[in-house]
Formats: C-alpha cells, sequence, structure tokens
C-alpha cells in the first residue's frame, strides 16, 4: 500500500503558512535591528593616526564625532570627501569631533600624500583590520557612524550620506 499524496490545496495552504512565518520572522529581525539598532554603543577602538598618536573611542567619549571610514581607491570616498571637509569644519567650532580611518589595504603613502595635498583638517588614521571589524565587520566604503557624547551610534551611513539630513543630526546631537 502506498501513501497517498498530500492533495494540492493542502500543499498550496502549507506553503502559504510557511511563507506567512517567514513574512513574520523578517518582519521580527528588522523590528529588532530597527530598535536595538539604534541603541547600538560604539565599541572600543583605538586608531593610529598618521603621525602615529593613538586615540580611542574612550578618549572621545564626552564628545560628538564621525568615524569615517574610506579608501583613497574608493571613487565614492574621493566624490564625498570635500563635503566630509565643509560639514567638519562647519560644525569644529561647536565641539564636533572626526576621525578619517583609512581601510587596511589603503597604501599609507596614498593615504599620507592625500591627507597632506588636500590639507585634510580632521585626524586621520590608518586601520590594521581592528577598527573595520569592531565596528561591525566594516568592508564597504565609505562607512561613516556618527556617535553622540554618550557613546551612542545615532546613525551608520553605507555610502555617500544625505549631507542634509548629516547636518541636521549633528545640529540635535552638539545641541544636547
Amino acid at each position: 500500500m502506498s501513501a497517498s499524496p498530500t492533495p494540492p490545496k493542502a500543499r498550496s495552504g502549507a506553503l502559504r503558512t510557511i511563507g506567512a512565518m517567514v513574512v513574520v520572522a523578517a518582519l521580527a529581525i528588522a523590528g529588532y535591528f530597527a530598535f536595538f539598532g539604534s541603541q547600538q554603543r560604539v565599541p572600543d577602538a583605538t586608531f593610529t593616526l598618521l603621525s602615529g598618536q593613538k586615540v580611542s573611542t574612550a578618549d572621545l567619549k564626552g564628545k560628538v564625532y564621525l568615524v569615517n571610514f574610506w579608501a583613497t581607491s574608493c571613487a565614492t570616498c574621493m566624490q564625498e570627501m570635500p563635503q566630509m571637509i565643509q560639514t567638519y569644519n562647519r560644525f569644529k567650532g561647536e565641539g564636533l569631533e572626526f576621525v578619517a580611518v583609512a581601510m587596511n589595504y589603503d597604501a599609507p603613502m596614498y593615504v599620507a600624500n592625500y591627507a597632506q595635498t588636500r590639507q585634510l583638517p580632521f585626524k586621520v588614521a590608518m586601520d590594521d583590520g581592528s577598527a573595520a571589524r569592531q565596528f561591525g565587520n566594516v568592508q564597504l566604503t565609505p562607512t561613516t557612524f556618527v556617535i553622540d557624547r554618550n557613546g551612542k551610534i545615532l546613525k551608520r551611513y553605507v555610502g555617500e550620506p544625505t549631507f542634509a539630513e548629516l547636518d541636521a543630526l549633528l545640529q540635535k546631537a552638539l545641541a544636547t
């Protein structure tokens, strides 16, 4: 005696139920990251500046700051850098700090040359790969984190930020 095949209607209902469960799970995961992702704290990380000086996220506690992962080989990074400079210059008087972290695959002499010829007005660091890992395994550049005075990550931008939105976020964070 052979088992009778599952009727098409029953199969269709089971697939719909599984589909609904997948959608519910996806929404639950998205909700978790939307809520808890906005509550994320900055990791303990140390940046080695081009000068050899070390700056850690602990050193920056109490300040509003940006951490921007970039590379000289990244076209989008090069495109956004003049606006990043303008953003920093606009808010540095209110206490904004900025650490531009060159990715570990970027040649140090290219980074140093770029920082010098463009007169980057903020801290420039070379990553050995550890900072990118500590910030959630950053692999795409540019990736920029906005961090408030309490060490809370307010926003993570992957790609070029919307600068009007970034300005508004910084104004609010610096006002508190």
